[in-house]
Order: C-alpha cells, then structure tokens, then sequence
C-alpha cells in the first residue's frame, strides 16, 4: 500500500506528520498532487480545539494548490489547479435557491472530509479550478482566500469610488484591500495593531492607522470630513473592532462583517439607531467568486506579498505556533509539500 505525508490534528495544540494511504479515486472525482497548503484561520480554531465540528484525527487544509496525478473528463494529467473545498448537500432551500455556499449542512474539506494537508487529496471533478497562465503554484495556494473577500466585495454591492475603513490586516484584510484597490475605492485606510502586519500594508502602497495609538473615532472623522466611512470592514474579529464599527462609520453606511468570530461579540446598538447603517455579514463564496478571484490572482502580483512563511511539513507545529504568537508579523503560512 502506498503512502503519503499528512499534517493532522491530533489534539488541543497538537498537530503532527503521519503517515496515511494515499486516497483512492471516487467514480467522478479526481486526485491532486499538492504543492502547497495555506493555515487558515479555520485550521487555528482546530488547532486550539475550538471548532464544534473537527475530530480527532483529522487531515487539516483547504486552500491549495497542485497539479492533477491523473486525466480527468476535461482535464489532462499535470495541470494547475486549485479546488473549491465547500461540502453541500444540493437538496436543501439555500442550494434548490442558489445559495449553496450557505447550505443548510455546509461543510469544509479539511473539517468534514480529509483535507489538503497531505501529499494527495481526492475531490469531485466539478470542485475543480484550473489556475490561470501565469499563476505560480504557490500564488495558486491564494485563490481560497481571496475568493472570501472577493465575495464579501460581490455580495454587498461595493460603489466603485466610496471610501472604506478595513480593520485587521491579516491575509482576509490585506488581501480585501488590494481588491477594494481593484474595484475603484478611495480613502481606503487599514487599521491593524500589530507593527509588522502594519509595515507590510504600508509595504503594499495603503494608508493604515493603529488603533492603539489613537482614537479611531477621531481619526475617521478626521479623514471623512466628520461623516465617517462609507463602507467598514471587520476582518479582525474581535470584541474591541466590535464595539467600534459604528463609531467609524457614516449615516446609512455599511457595516459587513467578514472575520469569524471565535466568542460572541457586542456592540452598541443605540448607536446603530442614530445611525441606520446596514449591517451585513458573509460567508465563504460562490463558485463564480472563486474563478473570479484565480483571475485575480494572475493578474495581481501584490497578491503574492501575502505569503509570509514557507515551511515543509515536517515543520507543521512551527506554522501553527508562529501564526498564533503575537508579534510574528506572519500573515499566510504555507506548507510546501513540493
């Protein structure tokens, strides 16, 4: 029986490097040779034991890239590509109405199937995404992620000029910055409290601001004429962004909640009152979000200055451990399995 490296979680705090058997291939479905795999902020809720849905053992990952070990229908043997990693059931009213990226019974390849942490993983032909000319392998590992904000820019119908506030500068709110650039924004500032992450936005070309250092409600206003900001993203996720979006925001404004929120969370509604801003949350994509973001990807090289770290996967519980170490700076830890 052949073989194959996998990152798995093995506990609380506790990744390792085990031996599996490689996965055979379902009727309709295709294997992967990975090259890399990204650790999301999903894998860190695993890793702390925190996910409602992850069991010991489990092959970790989702966002990847590789090439095809076999032809598929469409598809020949050793072409790039990424997969949609999303599990849904078709049956159910959010996926008879279109919606299936907010099924009923969603699951996540990685959570609720053996991931793509691992040498080999297996998926259905129809999750597959193949990368666009010119997208390295390793850029490849990005379109996962960039899809979240793409969609989260889609599905809350951004206005081409207005401005935005992003809090969080981690791979969802550097990577949503650069496509808020695309799409026409102004006045587009980052707030983020770590000194590194905040040296790499401004690396990027974007205004950014601590909000540890002043007051945020101040500065907005500041920087808006005292109307606060058309659009305000949380990709931090975090009780102090919490209790701030609708300081920073304007009359009728938006709100859109992107960041997965470990603990509950408030926020002051009376505020909202005074207010009447919209406040919207998302979730994952759409297939047409992910195509759109592996286009993305090829054509945007700052993309590719997400990547912080490229670690083997024999260095696993080093990835884990740098990305939830304050003052890293890390941003996106890849596993290279190449």
């Amino acid at each position: 029986m052949r073989t194959m490296k996998t990152i798995q979680f093995l506990g609380p705090e506790k990744v390792g490097l085990i031996e599996a058997p490689i996965p055979e291939i379902p009727s309709g479905w295709a294997r992967i040779k990975v090259s890399y795999s990204g650790i999301c902020g999903s894998d860190l809720n695993i890793y702390g034991g925190t996910h409602p849905r992850a069991k010991i053992p489990l092959i970790l990952g989702h966002e990847f890239s590789g090439v095809l070990d076999h032809d598929t229908d469409t598809l020949k043997k050793g072409t790039p590509v990424t997969a949609n990693p999303l599990i849904f059931c078709g049956v159910c009213t959010p996926c008879r109405e279109g919606n299936s990226h907010v099924c009923n019974s969603l699951g996540l390849y990685g959570i609720d199937a053996p991931g793509a942490m691992a040498e080999y993983v297996v998926v259905p032909q129809n999750a597959i995404v193949k990368l666009p000319q010119g997208v390295s392998l390793e850029s490849g590992a990005l379109v996962e992620p960039v899809a979240v904000v793409v969609h989260a820019v889609r599905e809350t119908g951004f206005t081409p000029g207005d401005n935005a506030l992003i809090f969080g500068a981690g791979p969802i709110g550097l990577g949503l910055a650069i496509v808020l650039r695309l799409y026409g924004a102004r006045g587009l500032v980052i707030a983020e409290t770590d000194a590194k992450r905040l040296a790499l936005a401004e690396s990027m070309g974007f205004e950014t601001v601590n909000p540890a250092k002043i007051d945020i409600a101040d500065f907005a206003a500041s920087k808006t004429g005292g109307d606060g900001y058309d659009r305000v993203y949380d990709c931090a996720g975090v009780p102090a962004v919490s209790m701030r979006l609708l300081d920073v925001v304007k009359v009728r404004g938006q709100i859109v909640i992107v960041a997965g929120y470990k603990k509950s969370a408030e926020m002051p509604f009376y505020k909202g009152m005074i207010k009447e801003p919209k406040i919207e949350f998302v979730r994952v994509y759409r297939q047409k979000d992910f195509e759109i973001a592996a286009e993305m990807v090829a054509q945007e090289p700052l993309f590719g200055k997400l990547i912080t770290h490229l670690l083997p996967p024999e260095k696993a519980g080093e990835g884990f451990e740098i990305l939830t170490t304050q003052g890293t700076g890390a941003v996106k830890v890849l596993m290279k399995f190449d």
